[in-house]
């Protein structure tokens, strides 16, 4: 029997990586095979649809016309639901359609299908329940208020896959384009291995072996209205370099030192030594990315005066070396064609 799937739909919802999801699973069984000159499988390994919470045509996220094949709650109920990005403001109340959905995946779930997200997609299972008190993992960028938002899960954000819950009928993956290491296993794990490699060769899908750290920014965006804070980070990311920035920063804040970081903390999350190794560590990302110095002179550049130990940093920060980091952003450098 085909594997009932549901991709869920809503005008907050990207479509682009749904309509993906879609032909992907459709190739199963076909596309290799008809390349090869075999009799593709006589019946679908997936039976995917496309369904919103009232089956209604909707604009997505970027005013195109989409029109699901059905409700959410329309026979017949799935084995397996995947919830793709989600463009919301995730500081706001859910919009009713997303609240909507979140109900029905948390009362899906508890009927035995396996629940997955994608990329912000994550938030919509943290908003159903069915997260608590396990590990997932989210888009880099949205980590955060994940976390603060719901305590009771453990993002992991260096983390491309995250099986979870019994029998892992809960996985979360990473930013958007993880979705292709989502349904790859997927694929492997209810058709098998095998099936998932094809597919893999035929639609050119690369794994994220090396995570997601190498992609997110580490600049820190938290929001606060602490105006010495504000004024200390403003003077930090000018002077990050320096050999003793945090020592200068409390000195020029007035303030005793313990004062100043622990007010630093609560403002930011960060103590005032993570925020300058992040704000070191970014820089480092652009000159190894836009130019050809030296590593060694860019640990210097950026402020650390021994090279091991901004190796060491770098590849906490990053999940790589530098040198490998540079090789593959360094890819992209392509000039314009004369």
């Amino acid at each position: 029997m085909p594997i009932k799937t549901v991709i869920i739909g809503s005008p907050h919802v990207g479509t682009a990586v749904a309509f993906s999801i879609l032909d992907v699973l459709a190739s199963v069984g076909r596309d290799w095979e008809l390349l090869h000159g075999v009799t593709p499988s006589p019946k679908p390994y997936f039976q995917a649809s496309l369904r919103t919470l009232d089956g209604a045509p909707y604009l997505d996220v970027n005013g195109r016309k989409v029109t699901p094949d059905d409700r959410i709650d329309a026979e017949p109920l799935p084995d397996l639901v995947i919830v793709p990005d989600i463009h919301a403001d995730f500081s706001q109340p859910l919009p009713k359609d997303l609240a909507g959905l979140a109900d029905w995946i948390a009362k899906i779930h508890a009927t035995g299908a396996t629940v997955t997200s994608i990329c912000s997609g994550t938030f919509l299972l943290a908003a159903s329940g069915v997260l608590d008190g396990k590990e997932a993992t989210t888009h880099w960028g949205v980590a955060d208020i994940i976390s603060s938002q719901f305590p009771d899960i453990r993002i992991c954000k260096e983390r491309i896959l995250c099986p979870a819950g019994e029998g892992h009928n809960l996985i979360t993956a990473g930013g958007a384009s993880s979705w292709a290491d989502l349904i790859l296993y997927l694929i492997a794990r209810l058709v098998d291995p095998e099936a998932a490699r094809r597919v893999a060769k035929v639609w050119l899908l690369n794994t994220h072996n090396d995570g997601q750290l190498n992609f997110a920014s580490l600049a820190n965006a938290r929001q606060h209205e602490d105006k010495i804070i504000t004024n200390a980070q403003v003077w930090l990311s000018e002077n990050y370099m320096n050999a003793s920035p945090v020592t200068e920063a409390v000195e020029r804040s007035g303030m005793s030192a313990r004062g100043f970081l622990r007010r630093f903390r609560r403002a930011t999350g960060q103590s005032p030594a993570e925020y300058i190794q992040c704000l070191r560590i970014e820089e480092a990302k652009q000159l190894l990315e836009t130019t050809q110095m030296a590593i060694d002179d860019i640990a210097n550049d950026v402020g650390y005066s021994e090279p091991s130990s901004f190796r060491s940093a770098f590849r906490k920060h990053v999940g790589m070396s530098a040198s490998v980091y540079r090789r593959k952003w360094q890819a992209l450098n392509v000039s314009a064609a004369k």
